[in-house]
């Protein structure tokens, strides 16, 4: 059984949602970053941790990626031409969300503090409204890559929450639904509730 190493507030719960979708039995420790329990599984303290035998594998994407090609589920087959442009969708989003969500939101950076902050951060609001915009154009269905579910839509659907906790405003109407689809998904409602036990 694999175990998940990681708050669920936090990249971890998208490691929790693939599991979900994949219908694959796994044991959750819910421990925060950093925390004396997590160093023993990552040196660096980080989020998520996979635990699969002997084998530690650390990064959610990384994880996703293992996961998704090992069970079949969630992702082109290596080596197509789907694969790539699948990757393609998944690096625009972890390049163009993920990482303004993250440098907004880095405490260790010290925005807040910084005189022209307010700017900084409408800077980032504008550069994620516009990544979000780019990318809804390249939507090919109800999903990301089509009418299935892919590692991509996991992690958009987390960044678009992410974003909601960070206060950044979402104004896209077709964002907001695409959104509501996701979360609609009897795996990411399973994920969620771990949340809340």
């Amino acid at each position: 059984m694999y175990k998940i190493v990681g708050s669920v507030k936090s990249r971890a719960f998208r490691v929790l949602w693939l599991l979900e979708e994949l219908g694959l039995a796994y044991e959750h420790l819910n421990f925060a970053p950093h925390s004396e329990e997590v160093l023993r599984y990552n040196p660096s303290g980080k989020v998520p941790v996979l635990v699969d035998g002997d084998a530690v594998i650390s990064d959610s994407t990384a994880i996703m990626t293992y996961l998704a090609d090992k069970h079949g589920g969630l992702t082109a087959k290596a080596g197509t031409l789907a694969r790539a442009r699948q990757d393609a969708m998944l690096h625009q989003v972890l390049d163009e969300v993920d990482a303004v969500l993250w440098a907004a939101s880095r405490r260790s950076l010290g925005l807040s503090k910084m005189r022209d902050a307010e700017a900084i951060r409408g800077a980032f609001e504008a550069e994620y409204a516009r990544n979000i915009d780019r990318i809804l154009t390249q939507i090919k269905g109800p999903c990301l890559m089509g009418e299935d579910i892919t590692i991509p839509d996991i992690v958009l659907t987390h960044c678009g929450g992410w974003a909601f906790v960070a206060k950044f405003p979402t104004d896209n109407a077709e964002f907001k639904n695409y959104l509501k689809t996701m979360r609609a998904r009897p795996a990411y409602q399973r994920a969620s509730a771990l949340a809340q036990s």
